[in-house]
């Protein structure tokens, strides 16, 4: 697990910003609280897992950073207001949204098999839960005076695949299309809305639906790099989209994929 031993919110790329990322008890939110606050950033860690939410705080907390843990599903829109509310109560302001909470169920197949429940869920969490960020979200940032949305989407947005996760990848579409048209009604304010389209990764989510090996080698011969991503790979990632490093960028799919999407034949 990356760790650094300098987290302070005096000093790094991130300092003097508050940032609020659901999803966050685990996976690439679990490594983004940690190098946010790292880079300097006061941390809202928020995720409907209560226990895990708080042992993220105090990670950070117990190297030097400042986090708070809430608790919240991003599929019930009351909650995500009032978690939003509560990490302004908490910091002051909000500079950065990270909307990366989502789910893959095991039974999400092609257009036939594919039943209305696990449909329903996975648009809930997946492509509203973003869309509750968005709207209990930018307001904040609107009156901290602009800011970074950063919604984590897929490589899967971007094609497709004969094996099929029909509602996980129309939701990432959505967040996708969302995220664009986002950017441009708020790009005047100051407030970039991005979305980060990972790759595979070797994360607990992942590694749970790709249960064995026959399942993630048909999977990684379409990766030039040969292997699954790391989380803390997109926790660097989503770091320059909230930074003021990329203060040009806004409406794009910033994909980190390992080659994945760039690929017609990959190397043997």
């Amino acid at each position: 697990m990356w760790k650094t031993p300098n987290m302070g919110k005096d000093s790094g790329r991130l300092a003097g910003k508050a940032a609020f990322i659901t999803g966050a008890a685990a996976g690439i939110g679990h490594q983004t609280a940690l190098l946010f606050a790292a880079e300097g950033a006061q941390v809202a860690v928020v995720d409907m897992d209560t226990e895990g939410a708080a042992a993220v705080a105090n990670e950070v907390t117990a190297a030097g950073g400042e986090a708070v843990a809430l608790t919240a599903n991003v599929a019930v829109e009351a909650e995500v207001a009032t978690a939003i509310a509560e990490a302004e109560e908490a910091f002051g302001r909000l500079d950065v949204l990270f909307n990366n909470a989502g789910v893959m169920l095991a039974d999400d197949g092609d257009a036939q098999s594919t039943e209305d429940d696990v449909w329903d869920l996975t648009m809930d969490v997946n492509l509203k839960g973003v869309w509750f960020g968005c709207r209990h979200g930018i307001p904040v940032l609107r009156r901290a005076g602009g800011g970074s949305v950063i919604n984590t989407a897929s490589f899967v947005a971007l094609l497709g695949a004969a094996t099929p996760q029909l509602a996980y990848t129309a939701s990432k579409g959505g967040v996708l299309a969302m995220t664009r048209e986002l950017a441009v009604i708020h790009a005047r304010e100051g407030i970039r809305v991005n979305a980060l389209c990972p790759g595979p990764l070797r994360t607990e989510l992942l590694m749970s639906y790709l249960d064995t090996e026959e399942k993630r080698n048909r999977r990684l011969v379409h990766v030039p790099m040969g292997r699954f991503g790391e989380a803390a790979e997109i926790a660097a990632a989503a770091l320059f989209l909230a930074s003021d490093e990329s203060s040009y960028v806004t409406g794009t799919d910033f994909t980190v994929d390992g080659g994945l999407t760039a690929a017609y034949v990959t190397p043997e």
